[in-house]
């Protein structure tokens, strides 16, 4: 992979830090990259979508199959590579995608590229790490509230929004501006 021919751009905005990039597209592990194995949408990840006006849609793909509950978290449904992934990318919005989706870049793409890479990497591992806390808090929460197991339903779901809010802004980050 050659950084100069290669992109890469930071846009910080807490819990929705989005990593974008074009080294993607010289991928060593083929043009499916990461959405081979899709990332699970952890409580964070759902909390997240949820406070972007997404529940209804999440309760529509989980009743049409292609996203899956098991234990805690959700499940994004895959044949040859994820079943959002279309011809040009992933075929949904941002704020629909698991967090990992939009931060994450791995070490080889990393490694191709340019001065900017040193920043993509530690916004990368800062949101992963709020990401990794929260998740672990809200399935704490979640399993406290519901011993017998979780069910995603509307009334869990805007749960989980309003705790990954609480979270967020205890971590100064608000939820929605810029960090």
């Amino acid at each position: 992979m050659s950084a100069q021919h290669h992109s890469l751009r930071v846009l910080r905005a807490g819990r929705d830090t989005t990593i974008l990039t074009t080294l993607c597209t010289a991928c060593p592990h083929g043009a499916k990259g990461c959405c081979v194995v899709p990332p699970r949408l952890a409580l964070a990840d759902i909390a997240r979508i949820v406070a972007h006006g997404g529940r209804d849609w999440l309760l529509g793909e989980l009743a049409a199959g292609r996203i899956v509950a098991k234990d805690a978290w959700l499940i994004l449904t895959r044949a040859e590579a994820c079943v959002y992934l279309g011809e040009h990318g992933c075929t949904i919005a941002h704020e629909r995608r698991p967090a990992t989706c939009n931060f994450y870049v791995c070490e080889s793409a990393l490694e191709a590229g340019d001065e900017s890479a040193a920043t993509a990497r530690a916004a990368r591992d800062k949101i992963e790490s709020d990401y990794a806390r929260w998740d672990a808090e809200l399935t704490a929460l979640s399993q406290a509230r519901a011993p017998d197991g979780i069910v995603f339903d509307a009334s869990t779901l805007d749960r989980l929004a309003t705790d990954l809010d609480e979270r967020a802004l205890a971590s100064h980050l608000d939820p929605q501006i810029a960090s």
